[in-house]
């Protein structure tokens, strides 16, 4: 009886090591704060995974730039220290600059044409030859939100941003409109804007609404001007080192849980940008309405789309997106 039992325990401690073994712990990674969507879901699809593999994948999210700033993590998904990423494109285009061209202020003109590009053959072209540069793959595409300018005075047109010291994240197509009107880009780690602002090292920065509110910047900042100048999004990428592992239906799986995470935050975001006005005003901000048309003649007529390592070819098609 009693070898019977030490036979029981020895294999269930066995069994205990061979499923501990066969686990697979991955580190999913991004800026945001954990009271945002994108942090929220990225708990639920990791925990989702889980589920779906019988446990064999524990992935842990390490939000608010717990693992760096967002060129950081861009390079650990290169690297292999970080298996799961969100990120925009313009980091990825680091890698594969044509990947960057949704980021060329203005390309969109509003959230839905956006999502409709994200299902376009001009996307899937441009995530291959990512995938080809790097081996990551993209997997899902988050509405971001309508990136505005804050600042601590009125601006109406391009003129009144001459000489405006504004943060931006470090990438060029972040820069292209406050060069393009004769304002200061400068560069600053997202966890450390809002502090640049408090203290006046920076006077203005851009970001969508619902950043504004996470991140607090509008205690900090009178006006918020709706430039919309970037119709932003953030791709789920999972690092080339993960992906060439999976089998096809754990690809499937993860494929399926981070699209349904994606819309799931998508359709937040859009709704938080329609109550966030009203409630941005009752908090005594000037919300302020601005024509684009000037802003983006100002782009156009001093920064191309080719002069950013863009192809024109790509932006013209998106453009015929309807």
């Amino acid at each position: 009886m009693r070898s019977t039992w030490k036979f029981a325990l020895a294999a269930a401690t066995l069994l205990a090591a061979v499923e501990a073994q066969a686990q697979t712990a991955l580190k999913w990674a991004h800026v945001y704060e954990t009271s945002e969507p994108y942090h929220r879901y990225s708990v639920w699809a990791a925990q989702e995974i889980g589920k779906r593999t019988n446990g064999k994948f524990k992935i842990d999210v390490f939000p608010a730039s717990q693992l760096g700033k967002e060129s950081d993590l861009n390079q650990g998904l290169q690297l292999g220290t970080i298996d799961i990423l969100i990120s925009g494109a313009s980091f990825a285009a680091r890698a594969y600059p044509p990947i960057g061209v949704s980021y060329y202020p203005f390309t969109f003109r509003d959230a839905d044409h956006l999502l409709k590009y994200a299902k376009s053959d001009v996307f899937k072209e441009l995530t291959e030859g990512y995938r080809k540069a790097t081996g990551n793959q993209v997997l899902a595409v988050t509405y971001y939100g309508a990136r505005h300018v804050t600042a601590n005075k009125s601006i109406t047109k391009p003129e009144d941003m001459k000489g405006l010291k504004i943060r931006v994240p470090d990438v060029p197509a972040y820069m292209a409109l406050p060069k393009a009107t004769g304002a200061n880009p400068t560069p600053i780690a997202f966890a450390e804007v809002y502090l640049a602002l408090q203290t006046g090292t920076v006077e203005a920065q851009e970001n969508p609404l619902p950043t504004i509110e996470a991140k607090k910047f509008y205690e900090v900042q009178k006006f918020i001007i709706l430039t919309a100048h970037i119709v932003d999004s953030l791709n789920t990428t999972v690092g080339g080192h993960v992906w060439g592992k999976l089998s096809d239906a754990e690809k499937k799986i993860f494929q399926d849980v981070m699209q349904e995470a994606a819309a799931k935050s998508t359709e937040e975001i859009k709704a938080s940008e329609v109550r966030l006005v009203g409630e941005f005003r009752q908090k005594g901000i000037q919300v302020l309405e601005v024509d684009r048309k000037p802003f983006l003649d100002a782009v156009l007529k001093s920064v191309t789309v080719d002069s950013m390592g863009y192809r024109k070819a790509d932006w013209d098609r998106i453009q015929a997106i309807k």
